[in-house]
C-alpha cells in the first residue's frame, strides 16, 4: 500500500533545493562563522545572507533577525527575554497576557512564570479558535508587560488578527509577542503591518531542516538574557552558529517567499479536493 504524509504542521521534508544549499557548508565551508580569518568570514557571509532571506520573508529589518535552535527556543527567548527585562510599579507583579490555545513551548513558558510571581491571563476562544478583541482589551492593566498571542494555530488553523491585537498592544504600550511557526511561508507576513514586537520562526515548518529557527526582535526591544555564553547574535543569543542550518533556513525562506501564491493555490485545491472526496 502507498504511505502518503499529511502531518506538514508537525514537520515537513527537506526541499532539495534547500539541502543543495546546505552541503558545502558541513565539510567545504567548515569554518566558525565568528572567526575573524578567511574561513570564518566565509561562513558568516552566509549566515548574513540567509538573515537577510528571512527578513524580507516577513518585512522585518536584517539587523531584526536573531538566530535560535527552533521555535521552542525562539519562543522561551522572546517570553522569558521580554518579561525579565520589563519593569513595574514596587510590590506589584508583572502581568502576561496569553490564550488558552497556545502551543506548548508559549504556554509551558508561562506557568513556569506564574511559578515566578508573574500573573498570567489565558484567554479562552470561541468555537472558531478566535480571542474576543474586547476580552483582550479589557484585561490589559497598568502591569501587563507582555501579550503573547500565535498566529496561526497548528490544530485548528485559525488565524489570529494579529492586525488588530498589534493596535490594541501599541495603544497600550505593550510588547507583543506571536508564534509564527505554522504561519511563516505559508501566508503573508508585515511584522510592520501587523505591530509584532517579537515574532518566532521554526525552519522545519517551511521545508527546511529541523533544530534551527529565528526570532524576529524589533529595534529597541529589551531582551533579558536566557542564555549565557560569547557574543554571538548581538548578544541576544550565544553559541556557535549552526551555519548549514542557518543556510537552510535563509533558502528555505527564500524560496518561501518566491512561491507563496502558487503554494497557497495548490494548498487550497487540495483542501477542496480533500473536503470534496
Amino acid at each position: 500500500m502507498r504511505r502518503v504524509y499529511f502531518d506538514h504542521n508537525a514537520t515537513t521534508p527537506v526541499d532539495r533545493r534547500v539541502l543543495e544549499a546546505m552541503m558545502p557548508y558541513f565539510s567545504e565551508d567548515f569554518g566558525n562563522a565568528s572567526s575573524i580569518h578567511s574561513f570564518g568570514q566565509r561562513t558568516r557571509g552566509a549566515v548574513e545572507k540567509a538573515r537577510k532571506s528571512v527578513a524580507e520573508l516577513i518585512g522585518a529589518r536584517t539587523a531584526e533577525i536573531t538566530f535560535t535552535s527552533g521555535g521552542t527556543e525562539s519562543d522561551n527567548l522572546a517570553i522569558f527575554g521580554v518579561v525579565g527585562a520589563a519593569e513595574v510599579e514596587a510590590g506589584k507583579s508583572k502581568h502576561v497576557i496569553t490564550t488558552q490555545i497556545e502551543h506548548s513551548a508559549v504556554l509551558h513558558v508561562c506557568e513556569a512564570l506564574e511559578k515566578q510571581g508573574v500573573e498570567v491571563t489565558y484567554l479562552p476562544v470561541n468555537r472558531d479558535g478566535l480571542i474576543n478583541l474586547e476580552d483582550l482589551r479589557s484585561a490589559i492593566g497598568p502591569e501587563t508587560v507582555l501579550i503573547t498571542i500565535m498566529h496561526a494555530n497548528n490544530e485548528l488553523g485559525t488565524v489570529q488578527p494579529l492586525e488588530e491585537i498589534g493596535k490594541i498592544a501599541a495603544a497600550a504600550d505593550v510588547w507583543f509577542h506571536t508564534d509564527a511557526v505554522q504561519s511563516a511561508g505559508k501566508i503573508p507576513i508585515d511584522v510592520d503591518l501587523m505591530g509584532v514586537d517579537v515574532l518566532a520562526i521554526s525552519a522545519h515548518k517551511l521545508y527546511g531542516p529541523k533544530g534551527v529557527g529565528a526570532l524576529f526582535v524589533r529595534k529597541g526591544a529589551n531582551l533579558a538574557p536566557v542564555l549565557y555564553g560569547g557574543h554571538h547574535e548581538r548578544d541576544q543569543r550565544p553559541g556557535t552558529e549552526n551555519v548549514p542550518g542557518i543556510v537552510g533556513l535563509g533558502k528555505a525562506a527564500e524560496l518561501a517567499r518566491q512561491e507563496l501564491a502558487s503554494r497557497a493555490e495548490k494548498l487550497s485545491a487540495l483542501r477542496d479536493r480533500l473536503e470534496e472526496g
